[in-house]
């Protein structure tokens, strides 16, 4: 996908640090995701939230295909924390549910006070998320987020057409 000339080049940019932020969550490499969070969070940060958003939302519909019940996503919560928590101190469980929820299109009421995670935070934590649920049913070696990207990048195009005709 990053090297896919058919995509306008901040739209790979985009893909290229998300990406790399994945490749190195599941290796679970501190210097190489801190670069790659850094690059992603750089980018439009609405843009950053609709394309991770769009990749974590398919990850969970092909791993809980009759719903994401509260119980699975406390467990996609916990154990996301528990592998990051290892190598990514600063890790925040509270970031990793604001941006589960935000995927599945839950948002809080205005009146609730819910933390706003900075555009870092938010690219390193929904990398977090994609790269446990990559790594739950297969190999690491095995894991790639670029189909998911591919697909994000048509879903938004899709509807953007759709849109604006």
């Amino acid at each position: 996908m990053p090297a896919d000339r058919a995509y306008p080049a901040p739209v790979r940019a985009l893909a290229s640090a998300a990406t790399e932020a994945v490749r190195a969550a599941i290796a679970a490499d501190d210097d190489a995701f801190r670069r790659a969070t850094e690059r992603l969070g750089a980018h439009d940060r609405e843009q950053v939230g609709l394309v991770l958003g769009d990749v974590l939302r398919m990850l969970l519909e092909e791993r809980h295909p009759g719903g994401l019940s509260g119980e699975d996503a406390g467990e996609v919560i916990a154990r996301c924390a528990r592998a990051a928590s290892t190598w990514f101190p600063e890790v925040d469980v509270d970031v990793l549910v604001v941006v589960l929820a935000g995927a599945v299109g839950v948002h809080p009421d205005g009146d609730a006070e819910q933390r706003v995670p900075s555009p870092l935070e938010l690219a390193q934590h929904a990398s977090l998320i994609v790269a446990d649920l990559l790594t739950l049913d297969s190999d690491a070696d095995d894991a790639d987020v670029e189909p998911y990207l591919r697909a994000a990048f048509a879903e938004i195009l899709r509807a953007e057409t759709v849109e604006h005709p």
